[in-house]
């Protein structure tokens, strides 16, 4: 936000921002669980048809949809993501594995994204609405391919004044997280240099992303609240954790600051 802005409803770390960038999955909608369910459905059935002799037992064990999610797909593109996670369990991660487990959980993601509609966050949309009340500009920024329709389903999509999805990041050629292309490019499309850009990110791959990027301010949401999630937030890139986008507003709207 501009320095003239000393009314502002926000807390005074989002003050000396003039513009905010938000991932969207996990961020503005309830979606990050659905793509967790759709990893770990497709890592598992990749898991049990392994032949006899590629893995020993530990390799083969099912995915972790809480840690191993966070850790190794979290905020990547689908690709990087399932090279990450064989790659972790020292299994072939090979050009053709790679595109089978992550073909998998795209047909998976999509069976469940159309059999039920995924909500908006409500803390996240208030503060959006106040953003946008506040005449700040917003970017929305996610390596998902599903980020425009979910936002638009949500009624959000309005709300930004750029969006860079997987779709955009695909024909840009952008590389993923935590590569902070995504998010530079974002900030390019709203004007204003990354050093003045807030940035709202979930996964540890996204935070480092703004870290790198240079961005004024990194964000990390910690919906989750376990006992090492927000330590390592921090320890990526987040100069702030908060449980929800909503608590960046100011304490008198009876919100933690």
């Amino acid at each position: 936000m501009s320095p003239g802005q000393d009314r502002s409803p926000v807390v005074p770390a989002l003050r000396s921002a003039r513009a905010v960038v938000f991932d969207t999955d996990g961020v503005l909608t309830d979606s990050a669980g659905v793509h967790a369910e759709a990893w770990k459905a497709a890592f598992d059935a990749y898991l049990r048809d392994l032949p006899p002799d590629v893995a020993d037992t530990s390799a083969r064990r099912p995915f972790d949809a809480a840690e191993e999610y966070r850790r190794y797909v979290d905020g990547r593109s689908r690709r990087d993501g399932a090279a990450a996670f064989l790659a972790a369990r020292g299994l072939p991660a090979d050009p053709a594995a790679v595109e089978a487990v992550a073909a998998d959980k795209e047909r998976r993601l999509t069976r469940r994204l159309r059999a039920r509609p995924v909500d908006a966050y409500p803390g996240s949309v208030r503060l959006l609405r106040v953003l946008r009340g506040a005449g700040v500009p917003m970017a929305a920024a996610s390596a998902s391919r599903h980020a425009r329709e979910l936002l638009e389903r949500a009624g959000l999509l309005d709300l930004f004044d750029a969006l860079v999805d997987g779709v955009e990041a695909a024909r840009l050629g952008l590389p993923g997280k935590p590569d902070p292309a995504l998010f530079l490019e974002a900030a390019r499309r709203l004007g204003v240099p990354p050093g003045r850009c807030a940035l709202v990110e979930d996964a540890l791959a996204g935070v480092e992303a703004g870290r790198r990027g240079g961005f004024g301010l990194v964000v990390g949401v910690d919906r989750a609240a376990g006992p090492d999630t927000a330590d390592a937030l921090r320890r990526h890139g987040a100069d702030l954790v908060v449980p929800d986008p909503v608590d960046l507003l100011a304490a008198r709207e009876g919100q933690p600051s």
